[in-house]
């Protein structure tokens, strides 16, 4: 048998599969584990390593206590000594003592594993949303990388498992070692017996924990699929279209073929982890039984008193016991320690786009405005160019707007306005400096932007606001303010909490709001910034005529002495642009004024005349 499980171990061996070497390689992540796990929680830490000590010495106390008292009553049943009487109860009240310290100490360690499980998980959670707010925009748009992300969030729950069980490994060291001890002074062939009968369920153990990493590695992209299915099959955010175009059965029958998938594999991996662990039980139950027997014959030809064949064969069982928990246990660990690898490998990517050295302050006021030169740009791992050959100039004050069709690249050119993305070529330049020698906060924080894609958070009417400058989520002046700039304000006088009242139907007493108001309360965090470049990205779409019409007037007016760039598919609000950029497959391909570009008669002049028949 023990063949066997190393003939499978050689067998299935692949990058998936961690050999011993890969398993001692891991263990180098504990200390960086155990210092983020005394960052979470220093003081219960050190609580629950000083009662674990206790707890190690216990069993070995207990088992001697035992064999004295056991003793002394066959000594009491020969002899009628009223001073050992008294001395057993002593016995029996220690005893009883330990056994109650025990109790209590299992509890209280129990109890320090679980506070120190919540302090790390929220420690944990804080990392890595603190790692992913500083990485790349295009980071979060490749597969792989949420992969890495899906298996970081994983380790933020459960890991401090690893700790508990590094630290019974610890704890059973030093009992093994008070046990052993007696052993060994007996006989050290019987520590011998102990190791040989347990090693082949250990390599069992062994070999199916490699099996289970491996496949919950190959799950990963699939898993994070289930978890999609499950929020798109009951959300309120998807209930209208699943409900109208009945994908329900869609979504469910897609569901069950993936949790389906999972379940067999994990299956067949348990029935043989299951079928060939209770062979190797056998074998360890085979060498206790032996060593049983040796003690118990030893006895009877009175080499041994009754109390030594409990204190022995206690001390054998517990052996065996904690030998298994030991043994079973490592693989575990070195399991738990290469799943950190996965947590730690999140941490190594790092951003592409940071600040120089030496930045420069953003410039207030702008001279000369942004310069495109040869500026070209395409996502990572793919060969199609989402900008290419991008040549103009944004002054100051002036209004441009961006036309083209869906895919046409409007939305990455103004990221890469934002630095949002690098260049892959070419350079982007702020009065006559690159973009990149410039402070990335400060950057940013002079620009305006709302995404056609905007979110909706789950919070206060006056928190959804302030998100558009997180600093004054205090300031209500501003707050009010930006409101009525944005024409939101009027959304107040319907909302029976008024700035305060929670938006979205997540939480309790929630108002939900239309896709046009929602647009006004995000148009709101533009105006949030004393930005010198406002941005905005389809910012009208679920608006009406005249909301619209309001909107744009507003807007004109409030970005006088200011840049502003506006991406629009209606030309009704384009043509109030003092530059219109018309781009194709990613290049610009005209360039002018409302008048100047229906004078050319090219490809803007084709897309507003379809547009003005729609209104005829």
């Amino acid at each position: 048998m023990f063949l066997f499980v190393f003939t499978m171990a050689r067998a299935n061996r692949s990058p998936s599969h961690p050999t011993i070497k890969a398993r001692l390689h891991a263990l180098r992540n504990l200390p960086v584990f155990f210092k983020l796990v005394w960052r979470s929680g220093s003081g219960i830490m050190l609580a629950n390593i000083l009662l674990r000590f206790v707890k190690a010495s216990i069993p070995f106390l207990l088992l001697y206590i035992g064999k004295l008292i056991i003793d002394q009553v066959v000594l009491l049943t020969r002899t009628q000594v009223s001073f050992s009487e008294i001395y057993l109860w002593k016995l029996i009240a220690l005893e009883f003592g330990l056994a109650i310290l025990s109790d209590a100490l299992t509890r209280a360690i129990s109890l320090m594993d679980s506070l120190l499980g919540d302090l790390f998980a929220n420690h944990t959670s804080v990392r890595i949303m603190e790692h992913a707010g500083t990485l790349d925009l295009d980071q979060f748009e490749d597969a792989l990388f949420y992969d890495k992300l899906e298996r970081a969030r994983q380790q933020t729950n459960g890991r401090t498992v690893l700790l508990s069980q590094v630290m019974s490994q610890l704890q059973d060291f030093i009992t093994m070692g008070f046990l052993g001890v007696g052993l060994f002074v007996f006989n050290a062939w019987l520590i011998l017996l102990l190791i040989l009968a347990i090693l082949p369920a250990f390599m069992g153990e062994w070999y199916f924990n490699d099996q289970s990493y491996a496949l919950s590695r190959r799950q990963t992209p699939q898993r994070r699929e289930l978890d999609y299915l499950r929020y798109i099959g009951a959300s309120d955010d998807t209930a209208k279209e699943i409900k109208m175009f009945s994908l329900s059965g869609f979504i469910i029958e897609r569901f069950k073929v993936l949790s389906d998938k999972f379940y067999a594999e994990n299956k067949q991996i348990a029935i043989k982890r299951s079928v060939w662990g209770t062979l190797f039980a056998l074998l360890g139950s085979l060498g206790y039984y032996s060593a049983y027997a040796f003690i118990i014959y030893n006895t009877v030809r009175g080499k041994l008193t009754i109390g030594e064949l409990t204190f022995l064969a206690g001390s054998f069982r517990q052996l065996r016991s904690l030998l298994e928990n030991v043994l079973g246990r490592f693989t575990s660990v070195s399991q738990g320690a290469i799943y950190l690898a996965d947590f730690f490998e999140f941490f190594e990517i790092q951003p592409r786009i940071h600040n120089t050295d030496k930045p420069r302050p953003f410039p207030n006021p702008i001279n000369e405005g942004f310069r495109f030169e040869n500026v070209g740009f395409r996502y990572h791992n793919s060969q199609r160019w989402a900008n290419r050959n991008l040549n103009f100039t944004l002054r100051p004050d002036e209004k441009l707007a961006l036309v083209g069709e869906n895919g046409a690249g409007k939305s990455t050119l103004v990221k890469l306005l934002a630095r949002l993305y690098d260049p892959t070529e070419g350079r982007i330049f702020l009065d006559g400096y690159d973009l990149k020698e410039y402070d990335l906060n400060d950057l940013r924080q002079h620009i305006g932007i709302i995404f056609q894609d905007f979110l909706r958070y789950q919070m206060t009417f006056s928190q959804n606001i302030a998100t558009g400058n997180i600093r004054e989520k205090s300031n209500e002046e501003l707050v009010r303010r930006s409101a009525e700039e944005s024409l939101a304000d009027e959304l107040v006088k319907k909302l029976p909490d008024g700035y305060e009242q929670m938006l979205g139907k997540r939480f309790a007493e929630g108002v939900e709001l239309s896709g046009g108001e929602w647009q006004k309360v995000a148009i709101a965090r533009a105006y949030m910034r004393n930005a010198q470049l406002v941005i905005l990205d389809e910012p009208t779409s679920a608006l009406d005529a005249r909301a619209e019409f309001q909107v744009f007037e507003r807007f004109t007016e409030l970005t006088k002495g200011k840049m502003a760039v506006l991406i629009s598919h209606r030309f009704s609000t384009v043509r109030m642009a003092d530059r219109i950029l018309v781009l194709d497959n990613g290049e610009i391909v005209e360039m002018g004024s409302h008048a100047e570009l229906l004078e050319q008669n090219g490809r803007y002049a084709e897309l507003f005349q379809l547009q003005a028949v729609g209104y005829q």
